[in-house]
């Protein structure tokens, strides 16, 4: 059965852009999955730990027959392949590429390891403005329409680049 599944990109080490790009091209080539939407880029200030370079953020929407944690898996293994270690970085620190599994189909799932929706996607502009992008009529189960959730309208000097 296909699923459709938001991904969050986000990195502001090295080529970011051509990261997004890579990462967006590996997507689409796992199995049983197909890439049908990224987002623009969005510069998004750092934050948590603030004296590090801007982000860049983005949103892909893709639709897979892979099951959730299977999904989750494959993204972690893209983040490996471009140089992220999860083990050794600082929470909220420097990174080459973050993927997140944001929503998956409009389900929910609490395992060790696995939440979706995203814990905190309904606070976070970075990631609302970007999925508006691609999916502007789309909920956030337990939150509702993200085009009616304050943080997705929130400037926070997040700003769509090219």
């Amino acid at each position: 059965m296909n699923v459709r599944a938001f991904v969050g990109l986000g990195g502001n080490i090295g080529d970011v852009a051509e990261s997004f790009a890579s990462a967006a091209a590996r997507m689409d080539a796992l199995p049983g999955t197909q890439l049908l939407r990224l987002s623009r880029r969005y510069r998004t200030p750092a934050w948590g730990m603030a004296a590090q370079p801007d982000f860049l953020n983005a949103v892909a929407m893709l639709e897979t027959r892979l099951p959730a944690r299977e999904l989750l898996e494959e993204l972690l293994a893209i983040e490996r392949m471009h140089g992220r270690d999860r083990a050794t970085e600082t929470r909220w620190g420097p990174r080459t590429l973050d993927l997140d599994l944001l929503l998956y189909g409009d389900g929910t799932i609490d395992e060790p390891g696995l939440r979706v929706p995203h814990p905190r996607l309904h606070e976070r502009a970075f990631a609302l403005r970007p999925l508006l992008d691609i999916a502007p009529d789309i909920s956030i189960p337990g939150h509702g329409p993200v085009r009616n959730l304050p943080a997705a309208m929130a400037a926070d000097g997040i700003e769509a680049v090219g």
